[in-house]
């Protein structure tokens, strides 16, 4: 079993059996990575690879489409396209909640509704 935390939702980790799917590991465990099309289309799951880079697979063409080469050469993936054969750590940029996207940020970052500060 592989070790994978998630950086931006409270250093959260979960296991997976090697060469599982980031974003299906981050739904399977609540892990908080944001996701829309699960299918490499919307750019969604845009993440960075803090740790363990090296066991990801190979960059895929529908990953080209959203991540310039800087990007891929510092380390960011799109979690629905990549797979993980070793230990990782992933962080992402939180997203706002009602943004419209499936999964939202990590648990806890729900902003109040407004004027719920005011008394």
């Amino acid at each position: 079993m592989i070790t994978i935390t998630f950086v931006t939702n409270a250093n959260k980790t979960a296991t997976a059996a090697p060469d599982s799917n980031l974003l299906r590991v981050s739904l399977r465990e609540q892990g908080g990575i944001p996701w829309k099309c699960g299918g490499g289309i919307c750019g969604t799951c845009r993440c960075h690879i803090d740790a363990g880079l090296e066991h990801t697979d190979a960059v895929k063409p529908k990953e080209r489409r959203h991540l310039s080469e800087a990007d891929i050469a510092s380390g960011y993936r799109m979690a629905c396209q990549t797979f993980v054969s070793g230990d990782v750590s992933v962080s992402w940029q939180p997203r706002p909640a009602g943004a419209g996207l499936r999964g939202g940020g990590p648990a806890g970052t729900t902003p109040a509704a407004p004027g719920a500060d005011q008394q």
